[in-house]
């Protein structure tokens, strides 16, 4: 049996799974993440600036309470944050975090009509962050309208399509 952390990491993964195939890429996975990279979603596109965009996704689990702000924070450790801050890397990357309820059996919920899953990704580029003193972890602060959806997605990859960032 997986303790909490696989838990939170391998649904988390799931959920990024699921809203890539709802958005029509495809997800895989490197074999080793030493570059603070869990998730690589590409595009078969060949419209834009940028033939087959592809996506760089570092996935965080949180359990928490309901959100009653606009905004929550995420202690994030230094190798990821320095990772996704770097502004050369070719291929962009992102931080999703998802949120779920404390109580492990209401992440999910499967009837014959739907498939729920508790609660929600949000999304964040670090790309260009300054530098920091932190020795352990910095506290990012995740926006509650960037969700991490089958729409937000498809608009990141036709920015990255268009050489922007996501």
């Amino acid at each position: 049996m997986m303790d909490p952390s696989q838990q939170k990491e391998q649904f988390s993964f799931a959920y990024v799974r699921a809203v890539a195939a709802a958005a029509g890429y495809g997800v895989s996975e490197p074999s080793v993440d030493d570059d603070s990279v869990d998730l690589l979603i590409a595009s078969r596109s060949t419209a834009g600036t940028v033939k087959r965009p592809r996506l760089e996704v570092q996935v965080k689990c949180t359990a928490d309470d309901l959100l009653t702000t606009e905004t929550f924070s995420y202690p994030l450790k230094i190798k990821n944050y320095n990772d996704l801050r770097d502004p050369d890397v070719l291929v962009p990357r992102i931080l999703v975090v998802v949120r779920v309820p404390d109580n492990v059996a209401e992440w999910s919920e499967v009837t014959d009509e739907q498939l729920l899953l508790r609660r929600c990704g949000y999304w964040l580029s670090l790309r260009g962050r300054p530098e920091t003193d932190n020795e352990n972890t910095v506290s990012i602060t995740m926006q509650r309208d960037n969700r991490f959806t089958a729409e937000s997605l498809a608009a990141m990859m036709k920015r990255i399509g268009a050489g922007d960032s996501p």
